[in-house]
């Protein structure tokens, strides 16, 4: 349209999955020297907070000394303020894939009508902030707005692999922050009791969701020396069982570790079958004196760590906390508190 003069009201672009792309172009404003208009942000089968935002782009001629195509960020996109992700600190947080797509697309269109000066492009979002606020950016090292990321250039349902890919992101900033021992918890309940609790920075944790044991494997490749996982009984209690993977789909056997265990430590027969007939954690250790919850919650603590240590190996060590929402923490191993209160004072 700017090289033009001619309103397009849609156009079809080649993502770099292959896939050719039809867009409506919303709010076109033609100028002499600059045409801007916007896309609606189509969420697919996946939607998230951003679904319905419309993504401007602003196009306009400009005078350089050498031809070149730049690209800026405007409202509602983010700025990158760590280190270890896509783009350097201090720049747009738009990734190296739509960059590649936007430079391509002018490219194509200076040649089809035999422009060869340079171009601004810029990128915004309106309500880009506010929306960025619904996300994790602010964890990842991305201020003031959401980012505009992409390989493929169309939307894939969330997978295990890509939230694999975000806990891997998370420990490599951490890593490179200069932590030597990361702290991890399954969700937002363990950051609140990291918060809580210890008055923990939780921008020096990570959320490691259900994998526990992919979530080692992946501190011990970026470096880390020492891991702290913080849990629910609820979660943790499937590590004694060996369960490297939390998820209720791969199996529960939470009553059944606890009744065992209660059964080793000197519970009767009607505190089992109060445990085996609980819907819950919590529920099932009320069922015992606080000496003997102590001592099961000690017990089960002690089983996990087996597992987890196991899966560690020598590549990194491990220690862990356990806490139920009702009673607090529960157990810790021998050096968990002093781990993690050592990266408090660093």
């Amino acid at each position: 349209m700017l090289f033009s003069g001619v309103r397009i009201n849609s156009i079809t672009i080649d993502t770099p999955a292959g896939i050719p792309f039809n867009a409506e172009l919303l709010d076109i404003r033609m100028e002499s020297n600059r045409v801007s208009c916007g896309v609606r942000k189509d969420g697919g089968d996946d939607p998230d907070v951003t679904t319905g935002l419309i993504i401007y782009a602003s196009v306009e001629r400009v005078e350089v000394p050498a031809p070149r195509i730049d690209i800026q960020a405007g409202a509602g996109i983010g700025t990158v303020t760590a280190p270890g992700l896509d783009q350097p600190v201090g720049s747009p947080a738009i990734n190296r894939v739509p960059r590649k797509m936007i430079t391509d697309e002018i490219r194509s269109a200076m040649e089809l009508f035999d422009e060869e000066g340079s171009v601004r492009v810029t990128i915004s979002v309106p309500g880009g902030e506010k929306t960025a606020e619904k996300t994790f950016n602010s964890r990842l090292g991305i201020e003031g707005g959401i980012s505009i990321l992409g390989t493929t250039g169309v939307v894939e349902p969330m997978s295990e692999d890509a939230l694999l890919a975000t806990i891997r992101l998370e420990l490599g900033q951490r890593r490179l922050a200069g932590q030597e021992t990361i702290v991890a918890t399954p969700g937002n309940y363990g950051m609140d009791m990291l918060r809580k609790a210890f008055g923990y920075d939780l921008e020096r944790a990570v959320r490691c969701s259900n994998f526990i044991g992919d979530t080692i494997d992946m501190a011990a490749e970026t470096g880390f020396r020492r891991m702290v996982l913080l849990g629910h009984m609820g979660k943790l209690v499937k590590c004694a069982g060996g369960a490297m993977n939390t998820h209720s789909r791969y199996g529960d056997g939470r009553m059944e570790i606890l009744a065992a265990e209660a059964f080793r430590q000197g519970a009767d027969m009607l505190q089992i079958r109060s445990i085996l007939s609980s819907v819950s954690t919590e529920a099932a250790i009320t069922a015992l004196d606080e000496e003997l919850r102590n001592r099961v919650c000690r017990a089960v603590l002690c089983r996990a760590l087996e597992h987890l240590r196991s899966k560690a190996g020598n590549r990194i060590g491990v220690e862990m906390i356990m806490y139920t929402n009702e009673h607090g923490i529960l157990a810790e191993s021998g050096k968990a508190g002093e781990w993690l209160r050592s990266t408090m004072s660093k």
